[in-house]
């Protein structure tokens, strides 16, 4: 029986992971660098510890690369592609629905705790989680199953009794190591990754309901509502 959902953050509810590809692209392009998607997807659900894309800028660029002034180009190109921008499609209709059901609802996401919560804020779905755990929270972020294995004990369920949306490789295999259901819902950035081993595939939660997305990852299950 499914008890509940957990979300990613970045890339999933809103589409920071584009965001972040396309300044930190049009900033290396300044320096002769042609930031191929395939390369900036490796840091993508995970951190800069992973894989720096900077690194591989700083080594491909035809000059000297200043990293702060590098980071504070590419920053402020950042605010200008996320002015406007909101939850992405259909993100607040699985909140809903979940909550209205009586899911468990949980979030578990490799970025900072100060992040997400601004943005949780600012578009004011915070109330919808009961349980939120970041970086802050655990020693390793995905794809270590550690932010998932927290998220599930304290929200007080079995990894197979929940469904993990993920938009990344790492986030898939955080959930799945985790004992977690997973479906992917890509973005820009990893729409081109196979996710081979998840439990299901939307371009967009505003194509399927979540009801029936639950149904079609556990058939042999019901979802649990009040």
């Amino acid at each position: 029986m499914i008890k509940a959902v957990i979300f990613d953050f970045d890339g999933l509810i809103v589409d920071t992971e584009t965001a972040w590809y396309e300044s930190y692209k049009q900033v290396s392009a300044a320096y002769g660098v042609d930031l191929k998607i395939e390369v900036w997807g490796q840091c993508v659900g995970a951190s800069f510890e992973h894989f720096d894309p900077l690194d591989y800028i700083v080594e491909h660029a035809n000059r000297p690369i200043d990293r702060d002034e590098f980071k504070r180009e590419a920053d402020a190109q950042f605010a200008i592609i996320m002015e406007g921008k909101g939850l992405r499609p259909g993100v607040e209709m699985y909140l809903t629905e979940a909550k209205r059901t009586g899911l468990r609802i949980g979030l578990a996401s490799s970025s900072n705790r100060v992040w997400v919560e601004s943005y949780l804020n600012k578009f004011n779905i915070r109330s919808y989680f009961e349980v939120v755990n970041t970086s802050d929270d655990v020693e390793r972020i995905k794809p270590a199953p550690d932010l998932y294995e927290k998220t599930l004990r304290e929200l007080d369920v079995k990894g197979t009794e929940a469904v993990a949306f993920e938009d990344s490789m790492h986030g898939m295999i955080a959930a799945k190591a985790a004992g977690a259901y997973c479906v992917v819902v890509p973005n820009n950035v990893t729409s081109h990754m196979e996710f081979t081993g998840s439990d299901g595939r939307l371009d967009s939660m505003a194509e399927k309901e979540l009801n029936a997305v639950l149904a079609s990852v556990a058939p042999s299950s019901q979802v649990e509502s009040v």
